[in-house]
């Protein structure tokens, strides 16, 4: 088993000139694909880590204390008041420039607990091959698929007790169907594995 993944908090706050300068685009991770089987069914995808990527850190369970002293100090609440205030405003200048561009846009809607739900929903869907344009073989991102669903446990877990009966049985449904959709596609993909290579066709 693989040790946990390691990472490390950094002050934003202390970098705000920085952020300020323009930074070249980060690469995207290679894809590898398998060959498509003859048979026809979903391409699987598997997202590569870049090499020259640093390895995240994680401090262990044991380290737990002695990490959380080396974290940056958490913001004041004056301090996130004011970010959140900045950030709003912002945000309306966004949409005002929009809805200038296109008048027939209405006010976007607040964003509730449902969209987030929907994000991972929508996410792990398309990782497993859904929304793949008609005539074109799925492309599935098994292994991305599974940490979105894992997520979605996560955030199951966490909120516990403090959703309201709606966002419950929301968060549990789609929880229920991904992980179901998850199951289907595993299965299929073993037993594509299992069966033989065909030969190729005569010419």
């Amino acid at each position: 088993m693989s040790e946990t993944p390691k990472f490390t908090v950094i002050d934003r706050r202390k970098m705000k000139a920085e952020e300020e300068q323009e930074h070249p685009e980060t690469p995207q991770p290679a894809v590898v694909s398998t060959p498509p089987e003859p048979g026809g069914g979903p391409r699987l995808v598997v997202s590569e880590p870049r090499p020259e990527a640093a390895p995240l850190e994680a401090p262990a369970a044991a380290e737990g204390e002695e990490a959380l002293q080396e974290l940056p100090p958490a913001p004041t609440d004056e301090e996130s008041r004011e970010q959140k205030k900045a950030y709003e405003a912002s945000a309306q200048r966004l949409e005002e420039l929009v809805r200038a561009q296109n008048p027939a846009v209405g006010p976007q809607p607040a964003i509730g607990f449902e969209h987030l739900v929907q994000q991972f929903y929508v996410s792990a869907m398309i990782q497993m091959g859904a929304g793949a344009q008609e005539g074109q073989r799925p492309r599935v991102d098994i292994l991305g698929a599974r940490t979105t669903i894992d997520l979605l446990g996560v955030l199951a877990e966490k909120t516990r007790g403090n959703l309201t009966e709606a966002e419950d049985r929301t968060l549990r449904t789609v929880l229920y169907e991904v992980r179901m959709a998850f199951l289907e596609l595993t299965s299929m993909i073993s037993l594509q594995a299992m069966q033989p290579p065909q030969p190729p066709p005569p010419r």
